[in-house]
């Protein structure tokens, strides 16, 4: 038997203050879209903002639907917004927040398992990390270098060769 070891590193800042400037632009845009999401079910309404290779500044926010849960999250809405807008154009720091209607907003959280993927798939595809900012409305914020290490042994278009 061998045995194996996974893990990653990220930084932690208790505030946006902490932040360098271009970061806490991008933490206070994704908290500030926050109000555009459309979450009647879950009221957990998640904003998320990018900075791509370009300058430009992407947005997204999550939309559901009566089918719930069937809905789409806003790392993917901004996926997709990029994609379509900037085709084949890297991000280069996404940073995600949440206003939770129904209670707390003071810690970080991270992308679901079908974003990590589609994360996962854009880096992939653009040959270039996605760094990741974490944050809820206020508390601690967590930086992840690339948006891949929350995905470990993953499955990707290698796998279908």
């Amino acid at each position: 038997m061998k045995k194996e070891t996974q893990q990653f590193s990220y930084e932690i800042y208790t505030s946006v203050d902490e932040l360098p400037a271009e970061d806490a632009a991008l933490v206070l845009k994704a908290r500030a879209i926050t109000k555009n999401a459309y979450a009647p079910y879950s009221h957990f309404n998640v904003g998320a903002a990018a900075l791509l290779n370009n300058g430009a500044i992407v947005t997204g926010t999550n939309q559901e639907n009566a089918a719930y849960p069937v809905g789409i999250c806003a790392e993917r809405v901004l996926l997709s917004t990029a994609a379509t807008l900037f085709p084949d154009m890297p991000l280069q720091t996404m940073a995600i927040s949440y206003h939770n209607e129904k209670g707390d907003n003071s810690h970080p959280v991270s992308p679901c398992g079908v974003c990590r993927q589609s994360l996962l798939e854009y880096e992939d595809r653009v040959h270039q990390p996605i760094r990741l900012i974490l944050s809820g409305l206020t508390g601690d914020i967590y930086v992840i270098q690339r948006a891949s290490q929350l995905l470990p042994l993953s499955f990707g278009k290698g796998d279908l060769k």
